[in-house]
């Protein structure tokens, strides 16, 4: 599969739970032509089958090298960004979930799903494949959000697009993010305040802002249907350095924050 192909599959199982995002991308491209991609996430657990490093191989597939590493200490996560030679084709970031620094009752339930998915040879649709383990209850999924939103998204969420990410350097209407989040703000779409609407500087060479996530009702083990979060859209503002070359990296201060654009309240 080429990277093309790859993301149009992912655009169409992105927005069959985020429809906002196509409403959002509409209202640029109304005034800017077309709306280019900075970058999609991924989220996953950590030792288990579907692990960060199972999933590599299938980005560096398709021309990608390896671009960074991180870590979210408070969030237990760690993190690989990729970058693809050719500038057109967006970035990807793939994060993983430390389950084993997690309390003994949570890695419990998140184990006890963990279990069921299956270790067999993985292609590229692994990235819309959703959950490999059943629906957990909506009790296990509090007591997992008690912990860890991230690790309580992935549970119900699975393996999907966390978000895809509009370049406003693209963007032909403005080059300014605040103006991008003011016009998605008056559409009527929340945005995430957390460390303020624009996280990052130009000093820090990047700024990123993103909406809240959409929201969709499912139906928990035992029959009970709640609405929870899904996935977001998010903005993405990049500068050149002191060389004039603009940079493309991620910064952990920044993608922190973001990562609380799917949290339940």
């Amino acid at each position: 599969m080429n990277a093309e192909q790859f993301f149009d599959r992912l655009w169409q199982d992105y927005i069959d739970i985020t429809p906002q995002a196509e409403q959002v991308k509409q209202l640029f491209a109304a005034t800017d032509g077309v709306v280019i991609n900075d970058h999609v996430a991924f989220r996953t657990f950590a030792n288990t089958p579907l692990q960060l490093d199972n999933l590599e191989p299938l980005i560096l597939m398709m021309g990608y090298e390896r671009q960074d590493s991180y870590e979210f200490k408070a969030k237990k996560l760690r993190a690989h960004s990729f970058i693809h030679p050719n500038p057109n084709v967006p970035k990807v970031f793939i994060s993983e979930l430390l389950t084993d620094q997690l309390s003994e009752p949570v890695q419990a339930i998140i184990a006890k799903y963990c279990a069921q998915i299956e270790a067999k040879p993985l292609d590229h649709s692994v990235f819309w494949s959703a959950r490999h383990w059943d629906m957990p209850s909506w009790e296990e999924y509090h007591q997992v959000m008690e912990e860890s939103e991230y690790g309580a998204w992935l549970l119900a969420i699975g393996v999907r697009v966390n978000h895809f990410t509009v370049s406003v350097n693209h963007l032909t209407s403005t080059d300014c993010i605040r103006d991008v989040l003011q016009r998605v703000k008056d559409a009527g779409y929340a945005v995430n305040q957390v460390g303020g609407e624009v996280k990052g500087t130009p000093e820090a060479l990047l700024e990123q802002g993103s909406t809240m996530a959409d929201r969709q009702s499912y139906t928990f083990a035992g029959g009970e249907s709640h609405e929870i979060p899904t996935c977001f859209y998010e903005f993405a503002k990049r500068y050149p350095d002191a060389e004039g070359v603009v940079y493309q990296g991620f910064i952990e201060a920044n993608a922190d924050k973001i990562f609380e654009s799917t949290n339940a309240a």
